[in-house]
């Protein structure tokens, strides 16, 4: 493997850095983005229970705000819950805007690797072709070794795309995941609303 990270040149470089990076960025996006840390199961509930029981004190809004992603949102309408429903409801959505913010975290680095990895493996092919041609004597050339430099300049275009794919792939999932979560958490803070103002039981 140390051989052809050295055969194929300089420009591999950089692309080995991009795929750390995106091995690094994908192990944690697929920590963090787990469903039962991000919308716990049953949390709402629980929060409508103690609502109901013993109202909104701030020891417990601040439980539930550290609780988790979800706990924050509704964490941001209990605060208002005394407020009429258009304010709580403001005070969730602006909750909500931070909260999807911190969940696409990183996505967009991982998306640009996976978006220039090829154009960096293309890159590194021109070059090496350029220094093969530029190595050729003017009187002629071995075939052989020609086919050997042009087999090595391919290494960067290999590697490129071998680190784009799979960027692309958890990007696109990374995407719908947070999308999929963003819509829960905007379902369950609506029940809560319409909870505290009498909408629903």
């Amino acid at each position: 493997m140390f051989a052809i990270l050295q055969a194929a040149g300089w420009p591999i470089w950089p692309l080995l850095f991009a795929s750390i990076v995106a091995v690094a960025l994908i192990i944690e996006r697929l920590i963090t983005l787990r469903r039962s840390k991000i919308v716990p199961e049953g949390l709402l509930e629980k929060v409508v229970g103690e609502l109901r029981q013993s109202g909104a004190t701030p020891e417990m809004i601040n439980r539930v705000a550290l609780s988790s992603p979800l706990g924050r949102v509704l964490a941001a309408g209990l605060r208002n819950v005394r407020s009429p429903r258009d304010v709580m409801k403001e005070a969730i959505e602006e909750s909500g805007r931070a909260v999807s913010h911190d969940l696409e975290r990183f996505l967009t680095t991982l998306g640009t690797i996976a978006s220039i990895s090829p154009l960096m493996g293309l890159f590194g092919t021109v070059v090496g072709m350029i220094e093969i041609f530029g190595s050729q004597a003017p009187g002629g050339s071995n075939p052989q070794q020609l086919a050997h430099g042009i087999s090595i300049a391919l290494y960067n275009t290999g590697f490129g795309l071998v680190i784009a794919i799979p960027s692309m792939i958890f990007w696109r999932h990374f995407r719908a995941t947070v999308d999929g979560l963003i819509v829960e958490m905007e379902q369950q803070a609506i029940r809560l609303v319409e909870v505290v103002h009498g909408d629903r039981r």
